[in-house]
């Protein structure tokens, strides 16, 4: 396998790592001492000459305002087409889905973008899903991303947690451990020609206040204190408040049984335990 990984951000860089008896290339502007010594990082402009041999693709970047960073860069299109590459991965969110008013939605819910950062996305699907007729392509809508380094664990040691509380409001996280091993099984799968939609969300969508008193209690801290959601919404930033003005609960049953996987933190708690069971690991005395 040549793997080429557009973009060595916090899951390209764990899938480059978990990724044994592959030749990895990644994408990347800025240096990543963490990586391992097989991998090979080359700045975005030099991706022409990795797509020549890649056989799977995996594109983590998000689009822009000129649309999807790769299919943008000169000759990206033509060298695709023309590349051996077997299997094209994208990294979209669920936010693709829209505002549902707390209802569910799975894999074959139609996308109903409801802002203009999702509309952008809906249009970099279909930019990777055309390569479907010669290709097999997978299209990851990821929940809410968190991990090691990336938790409200962090956030509460930083001072930056805020309790926002507005019940029925559910949000879906999904562990960046669990990505990889999505992404993994998918790539292992041998298929012909055709898209997919896989949907990474856990098990349990969660109030975002329920989420940081567990990351709380599993401190031995006090929670900071609970801040009513109408007040909180007069500091959000449009970015917060883009995600805070849609409700909605994902599914990825559908997803787990095609990948004939489940996921290591089917909720929010099993993912901070490990996160902070690992922190003590590395460093025991602190």
């Amino acid at each position: 396998m040549e793997l080429l990984i557009f973009g060595l951000g916090y899951v390209g860089r764990a899938l480059a790592a978990a990724s044994e008896g592959a030749r990895v290339t990644g994408t990347t502007r800025r240096p990543t001492p963490d990586l391992p010594s097989t991998v090979v990082s080359i700045p975005p402009e030099e991706t022409m000459h990795a797509l020549a041999v890649a056989t799977h693709l995996l594109v983590t970047a998000p689009p822009g305002v000129e649309g999807d960073p790769l299919l943008a860069l000169d000759r990206a299109p033509a060298a695709i087409a023309r590349s051996p590459l077997r299997w094209i991965g994208y990294l979209s969110t669920t936010g693709v889905y829209g505002d549902h008013g707390g209802g569910w939605v799975d894999e074959a819910t139609p996308p109903a973008p409801g802002s203009e950062r999702t509309v952008r996305r809906v249009a970099a699907e279909s930019a990777w899903s055309a390569f479907a007729d010669a290709r097999a392509v997978d299209i990851f809508r990821l929940a809410g991303i968190y991990g090691p380094g990336r938790s409200v664990l962090d956030d509460l040691r930083a001072g930056r947690a805020r309790r926002v509380v507005k019940p029925g409001h559910a949000f879906g996280r999904i562990h960046r451990d669990d990505i990889v091993r999505a992404i993994r099984a998918a790539m292992a799968q041998e298929r012909g020609p055709g898209a997919r939609i896989f949907n990474l969300s856990d098990d349990e969508p969660a109030e975002s206040a329920a989420v940081i008193e567990e990351a709380a209690r599993l401190l031995g801290v006090v929670p900071p204190p609970e801040v009513a959601f109408a007040d909180a919404w007069v500091g959000m930033s449009p970015m917060a408040r883009s995600f805070w003005s849609e409700n909605r609960k994902v599914s990825s049953q559908a997803t787990k049984a095609a990948l004939g996987l489940s996921w290591l933190y089917p909720t929010y708690r099993e993912g901070l335990r490990a996160i902070l069971a690992a922190e003590r690991e590395e460093h025991p005395l602190q």
